[in-house]
C-alpha cells in the first residue's frame, strides 16, 4: 500500500505542485488548506509524513505542529517562507524532522520526504516502527544506568519511565547508543539519519540533540551525550558524584 502524505498549506499552486509530484513518486496526497482542517485530516487519515506550512492563517504551523506532536509521533517536515533561523529552531524544538525554506525545488520535497519515510513506517502509532539502523541480535534492548532504549519497539524509558521522542530523536540516540564513546560527525549523523541525500545543514543536528537532552538527561548527574567541539557528538555513560571529594 502506498504512503500517504498530508499537505498542509493555505498556497493553492503550492499544494498542487507538490501533489503532482508527490503522486508521480508513488505516494498518496490529502490536503488541507488551514491549520484546523488538517489538524481534522490527521486524525482522520492516519498519515505516514505531514508537510506543514508555518504560515497559516487562524491556526498557525507551530500549534499545529505541538497539537499533533502530544498525540503522535507522524514525522513533520515543514515548510517555511521565513528565513528567520528563530523559526526554524523553533519548529524543530516543537518536533519537525526536517524543514525547507521557501522558495524550494519541489524534487528537493520529494528527496527529503523519501529521506525520512525510509527509517520510518506507519508512525501513528506505537507498533510498526522500523529504522534503517543495524541491530545485533543480543543487543535489541540497551539498557544503561537511569536509561532503557527498545530498539526493535522504538520505546524509550527514563528512571522507569516512558518518554515520547519524534522519529528523528529516537534514530540519533539509537545510533549513538549502539556505539558508545565513539565520535560522529555531524556529516556522519545526516548521513546515517536523514539519508545520503539529506541537504540540511549541521545546526539541524544541533537542535534535535538540544531537544533529546532535555528528555532523556532528567538527573543532573547524568549526562549520556557529549558534545565533541568542532567535530560532533558522543554518547557515554558517567556518573558525576554529586560528594565533594576529600
Amino acid at each position: 500500500m502506498s504512503q500517504k502524505i498530508l499537505i498542509i498549506e493555505d498556497e493553492e499552486g503550492i499544494i498542487h505542485l507538490l501533489s503532482l509530484y508527490l503522486k508521480d513518486a508513488g505516494y498518496n496526497v490529502v490536503a488541507a488548506r488551514d491549520g484546523a482542517d488538517g489538524l481534522a485530516l490527521h486524525a482522520r487519515e492516519h498519515p505516514d509524513l505531514v508537510i506543514l506550512d508555518i504560515m497559516l492563517p487562524a491556526l498557525d504551523g507551530f500549534e499545529v505542529c505541538k497539537r499533533i506532536r502530544a498525540w503522535s509521533k507522524t514525522p513533520i517536515f515543514m515548510l517555511t517562507a521565513r528565513s528567520d533561523e528563530d523559526d526554524r529552531i523553533n519548529g524543530l524544538e516543537l518536533g519537525a524532522d526536517d524543514y525547507l525554506v521557501k522558495p524550494f525545488s519541489p524534487r528537493e520535497v520529494v528527496s527529503r520526504v523519501r529521506a525520512i519515510l525510509r527509517r520510518t513506517s506507519n508512525q501513528d502509532g506505537n507498533e510498526g516502527l522500523s529504522t534503517d539502523l543495524p541491530v545485533e541480535p543480543d543487543k535489541s534492548i540497551l539498557r544503561f544506568p537511569g536509561l532503557t532504549i527498545d530498539l526493535p519497539a522504538r520505546r524509550v524509558e527514563v528512571q522507569g519511565k516512558e518518554v515520547a521522542l519524534t522519529p528523528t530523536e529516537f534514530d540519533l540516540l539509537a545510533l549513538l547508543a549502539q556505539s558508545p564513546d565513539r565520535v560522529f560527525t555531524r556529516e556522519m549523523l545526516m548521513n546515517k539519519v536523514w539519508g545520503y541525500d539529506y541537504l540540511g545543514d549541521g545546526h539541524t543536528i544541533d537542535v534535535h540533540m538540544s531537544a533529546l537532552r532535555k528528555k532523556i538527561e532528567v538527573d543532573p548527574l547524568q549526562r549520556y551525550i557529549k558534545t565533541v567541539w568542532r567535530v560532533g557528538y558522543r554518547f557515554e555513560v558517567k556518573v558525576r558524584s554529586s560528594t565533594p571529594s576529600a
